[in-house]
This record gives C-alpha cells, structure tokens and sequence, in this order.
C-alpha cells in the first residue's frame, strides 16, 4: 500500500467517524439552492480531510466540495474530495450516505477510496492493482440481459424545473429494465455497481468529486464508462454511463431514446 493511500484510508475513516458521531447532531443546515443543503457535519468532515492530506502533503492541490477549497491546482497531484455524498439523506437519518477521496496526478485518478459509515463499508482502488471492499476484492456483475439488471440513477437538485432533468431517461429504462432504484449518492452508485450489485448506473449534472474515486472503483472491478452518447468518460464533463460492461450498449440504445445530454454547465 502506497502512503498517499494509507492517508486517503485514514482520512476517509476518520470523516466516517465524525458522521456517526454526528447522525443525530448534524447542527445548523445551510442551503446553496432552494432543496441543496449543507450542513455543519459536511465542512467538518472536509476539514479533517484536508488538514490529514496536508500534512502529509503540503505540496498537493486540493478540489473539494463544500468549503471552496480549491487550492494549488497547478499541481501534478490534485485530491478530490467529496466529505459527504448524500447530505440530504445524512440530515434525514436515511442511512445512505458516503466520504469519497480520490487522488488525480498528472491527469489520471491514480486511487479512489469511498467509506460508508452506516454499513461500515470502506471501498478502496488503486490504478492497476484492482478494487476491494473491505479487503476483500469485488467484481462487476456477469448479467447481460438488461430484463435482469437492476439499475441505480440520481437527480440534479434543479430537476423541479429544469428541461433536462433525466426523468424521461428515468422512464425509459424502468419500462426496460428488471428494477431502478434512487438511494442519493452517486459516489455509492458506482461503488454498488462495481461490486455487482447493480449492473449499471447513469446520471447528470454530477460534479467531479461525485465520479472521481468511484471511477476507479468502476475500471478496477472490470466496468465500463462512457459519457450518456458513448463518447470517451472525463470525470470533468458531468454526466456518466457507468456498467458491468455486458449491458452498456444495450444502455446507450436506451439513452438515445431521451434528451441527449450536451454540454452541461
């Protein structure tokens, strides 16, 4: 285990700490738009990050959620973080939620580590040396068939009143698919789909720290990624086609059939 993977490990147990310490207490909830909150709990668990990561590497830039923090870009080596994926479920006590830490340097996400407290599932990649969950090493799915895949999707928080809003992809594959579920936390989305237990997730309007460690995840446990048209996946482009690989054109051909995505701001 290389050390940048042992602190991200640390980091990403130590934030899991302060959300179980914090899930009946998550103090004061901010909003960055009319249904997108923040709450005390989040910029806590970034801030741990951050001061554990720098610490080690002063040196390093950071892309982070919550506080801003954006800072030495310039760098070879850049953390993305995400302290907590599933805010609103966090501050609704619906236990599905995730700390997601992912290391890029010099352009390629070099390892990924996703920590869900509430089931204490710690998920950790490094390039070219496989995905585990909890030590133990997990792999996509093996089902082709998409009548027998179980699908995973989320919502941009604008989907009230936005035209793309991912709800006629929603349509279209819950009429052609065995089951799509909605739990709240794209990092976890990709984690479950790695593991085998969904065989494909697709959503919009995501942010880097949403993708970056669970795209790792994703390739290392033998997945594909596509952008939703099936050009080339870029954790920078916001939108995601993640699968176990059997079932990710079948996917694409669905995808057409709705709002294509575009260029997303």
């Amino acid at each position: 285990m290389t050390e940048a993977l042992q602190i991200a490990i640390d980091a990403a147990l130590a934030a899991g700490k302060i959300l179980k310490e914090r899930r009946d207490n998550f103090g004061v909830i901010k909003y960055k738009s009319e249904i997108d909150p923040v709450t005390e709990v989040d910029l806590a668990c970034e801030k741990k990050i951050i001061d554990m990561i720098s610490a080690r590497f002063p040196d390093h830039g950071f892309l982070a959620e919550e506080s801003n923090k954006s800072r030495n870009l310039s760098s070879p080596h850049k953390w993305i973080i995400d302290p907590l994926d599933g805010t609103v479920n966090f501050a609704h006590g619906y236990p599905c939620y995730c700390t997601s830490i992912g290391l890029e340097s010099n352009g390629q996400i070099e390892l990924g580590v996703i920590y869900n407290p509430s089931l204490d599932e710690l998920f950790v990649a490094e390039k070219g040396k496989g995905a585990f969950l909890n030590s133990k090493p997990i792999k996509v799915s093996n089902i082709s068939d998409l009548k027998r895949s179980m699908l995973v999707t989320g919502f941009a928080y604008d989907v009230g009143h936005a035209d793309n809003n991912n709800l006629d992809h929603f349509e279209n594959f819950i009429k052609s698919c065995q089951a799509v579920r909605r739990p709240g936390s794209a990092a976890l989305d990709l984690c479950y789909t790695a593991m085998g237990r969904f065989e494909g997730f697709w959503e919009i309007k995501l942010h880097p720290w949403d993708m970056a460690a669970g795209k790792l995840l994703l390739e290392e446990a033998g997945g594909r990624l596509s952008l939703l048209d099936g050009s080339s996946f870029d954790i920078y482009k916001r939108q995601v086609l993640a699968t176990n690989g059997h079932v990710h054109d079948a996917m694409l051909k669905i995808l057409k059939k709705g709002k294509p995505a575009g260029a997303l701001s």
